[in-house]
């Protein structure tokens, strides 16, 4: 389920607990809503408030945490890119085709993951490109050096396609870190109990019901950030695809 749908769930439950509060609160005697009563709504919410405001922060670092964490990585990929490449073209004209078949794999890899009319990423597994990215590994380590200065750029060449590649499966393995279902169910469970509090203690006014709205949207706007942040290469909040464009612009040089 997209993250924008989760996230008008989560309002939809928040908004109409809130209102199912306003309509209880109506049916209660007058007994279930003196001081002490209300005192004791108040301490009881304010536990699972705190409870619920300590879980939205901490999905909320992870996620952005995760977001920093494979942006970094994008922006290692395209240095390591443009290092191979210029070691390959250090080594001779015999890497010609190892650079051109790097070039057609970053090409191929802004085209799915970031397109340019705007259209939501393929989200190809790993192994789409897995045979493209062994045919470069495989045709740096057949190069025969004639002499030293290619020995050094052979060397160099199969080191920074080590990282990129360790780098590479990295990204394929944290693609999608979404929180788990049953999490996510328990937090919108803590918070309909904390919105169905606020509208048994709040009279029932126009001003009390956009308040509440306007509360639950909120709070549903951080689960849909959080949803968007843990798909950093597949959502609406994608990292910026600026790194590998520059590589593909340095490649062949």
């Amino acid at each position: 389920m997209q993250s924008m749908g989760i996230a008008s769930i989560v309002f939809a439950c928040l908004s109409g607990s809130a209102l199912l509060g306003l309509f209880v609160r109506a049916l209660l005697p007058a007994e279930h809503l003196s001081p002490d009563a209300r005192d004791v709504v108040k301490l009881s919410m304010g536990l699972v408030a705190t409870m619920a405001a300590l879980v939205l922060g901490l999905l909320t670092a992870s996620a952005k945490s995760s977001f920093d964490t494979q942006n970094s990585e994008v922006q290692q990929s395209a240095a390591h890119i443009i290092l191979l490449d210029r070691a390959l073209a250090g080594y001779g004209p015999e890497t010609q085709n190892v650079r051109d078949l790097l070039r057609r794999a970053v090409a191929f890899r802004l085209a799915v993951t970031w397109p340019e009319d705007g259209a939501p990423a393929k989200n190809l597994g790993s192994s789409e490109t897995t045979p493209t990215v062994e045919a470069i590994e495989n045709g740096i380590h057949v190069l025969t050096p004639q002499n030293e200065a290619q020995h050094g750029f052979q060397a160099r060449a199969v080191a920074i396609c080590g990282q990129l590649l360790e780098t590479r499966w990295l990204m394929f393995a944290q693609a999608s870190n979404s929180p788990p279902v049953t999490f996510l169910v328990v937090l919108v469970f803590w918070l309909a109990l904390l919105f169905g509090s606020f509208g048994i203690l709040a009279p029932r006014n126009g001003t009390v019901i956009s308040a509440l709205l306007l509360c639950a949207l909120a709070v549903s706007g951080s689960t849909f950030l959080i949803l968007e942040m843990s798909r950093p290469l597949e959502g609406m909040i994608k990292i910026s695809s600026a790194p590998l464009r520059y590589a593909l612009s340095q490649l062949g040089k």
